[in-house]
């Protein structure tokens, strides 16, 4: 008997009916000889509407307080509670064994960073016992527990770090991803109308596309999956179709130069002005802020004729409340004239693939389909199979769909 971790995302599981399906689609992959865990998460918005309640309690004669992150992931955490005894009690009435767990129950074990934790361990004995006992285990997505036993949430897209930290752990035959869209898409396909669905994509360039914007599958989930050699099968879960594998790079994925677009959008770009230009400097910077579990992208130091440098960089909108104290401490620390400012309204635009490794011209087409669209590069930054531009947030859709053309992606290869 193999094992198969299907992972059923909020409009998956949005309604009974939705439920229903979810359910029959584990019943369908245990009748085919299988043991089968299916990972949940929080029913359609119910996420969105904890975290807008959570504010409208934090707001007293307008002035708007954060909820602390520890409150406010003990209250997310509630949103996958319900789907799971409602997966398991449907499974039920379908005449199907099953048992619901939340991370804790299993012993998904993260670090205390509230909001964006991450995993370090999973007590999988008891999801192996219930197996071998028959039942279909239905796991909580998105969640987690500290050592000291206290809530945490795995950041936007956790529950896919949890349906592959699974996968890994149980050593899966396969990660089925069921979500409202057939695969991963050529770019957004809410963006680009011409996009094509991908039917198979390398770990390395899951990674990249996840990083620079692309919401399918959280960055995260994807490194577990290149880390244990876990394939992924993205699939919607209203319809039978063929999704998108993502699995290990093969010699023939190469002769595609370009595999996909895509766009991060709300970011803010950080800039110290004035930072004394010595060494350990921006070391400390950015200890600094990587201390509080913020994510940095894009810096750039120019240094100046007296000695100092201006350093810029670019954090997502989320973070900017966080990170706005630790800057403010930093301009304090460094003294003489070091100055901070940000700049708000910016997006990044990004064409990934494992072909660029063997070609050239790939950044010239690139920068030529920006220019023709009259789009204006503010800052470039690359990697082995990536190339991304800093733009206008306003002038994204316009930039993401300039480059698909530039590479003909609507075109099967």
């Amino acid at each position: 008997m193999g094992v198969i971790v299907q992972k059923f995302g909020g409009t998956s599981v949005a309604n009974a009916e939705r439920i229903h399906k979810a359910c029959r689609r584990a019943i369908e992959a245990r009748d085919r000889g299988n043991k089968v865990v299916v990972v949940v998460s929080a029913m359609g918005d119910t996420t969105d509407d904890l975290l807008d309640l959570a504010h409208d309690v934090c707001t007293f004669e307008d002035r708007a307080y954060n909820p602390p992150k520890r409150e406010l992931d003990q209250l997310l955490a509630t949103g996958e509670q319900v789907t799971i005894a409602l997966m398991a009690m449907a499974l039920h009435a379908l005449g199907a064994p099953a048992i619901s767990f939340t991370g804790g129950q299993i012993g998904l074990v993260t670090d205390d960073a509230f909001s964006k934790a991450r995993i370090q361990s999973i007590n999988h004995q008891r999801i192996l016992d219930e197996l071998n006992n028959g039942q279909i285990v239905i796991v909580a997505g998105f969640q987690g527990i500290t050592p000291e036993g206290d809530f945490t949430t795995l950041g936007r897209g956790g529950s896919n770090a949890t349906l592959v930290a699974l996968g890994a752990v149980l050593n899966a035959d396969v990660c089925e991803n069921y979500t409202d869209v057939d695969g991963i898409y050529t770019a957004d396909p809410r963006i680009v109308k011409n996009a094509r669905k991908i039917d198979k994509i390398s770990y390395d360039e899951m990674l990249e596309l996840s990083s620079v914007g692309a919401s399918v599958l959280q960055t995260r989930a994807v490194e577990f999956a290149k880390k244990y050699n876990v394939p992924i099968e993205v699939r919607n879960s209203q319809n039978n179709n063929p999704g998108t594998w993502i699995v290990a790079e093969t010699p023939n994925m190469e002769h595609i130069v370009v595999s996909g677009v895509a766009l991060k959008k709300e970011l803010v770009r950080v800039l110290l002005k004035s930072v004394p230009d010595k060494p350990g400097v921006a070391a400390n910077i950015f200890t600094t802020i990587a201390s509080a579990k913020i994510v940095v992208d894009d810096i750039i130091q120019n240094t100046q004729e007296d000695n100092t440098a201006n350093v810029s960089f670019t954090v997502e909108r989320g973070d900017l409340a966080d990170i706005k104290p630790i800057v403010e401490k930093l301009t304090k620390e460094l003294g003489g004239n070091t100055q901070a400012s940000y700049q708000d309204g910016l997006a990044k635009v990004s064409a990934v693939g494992v072909g660029m490794r063997t070609h050239t011209g790939v950044a010239e087409r690139m920068f030529k389909a920006l220019a023709d669209a009259k789009v204006n590069i503010q800052n470039i930054t690359t990697s082995e199979i990536k190339i991304s531009c800093i733009i206008s947030a306003e002038q994204g859709p316009l930039a993401v769909q300039a480059v698909h053309d530039a590479f003909g992606l609507e075109k099967a290869p």
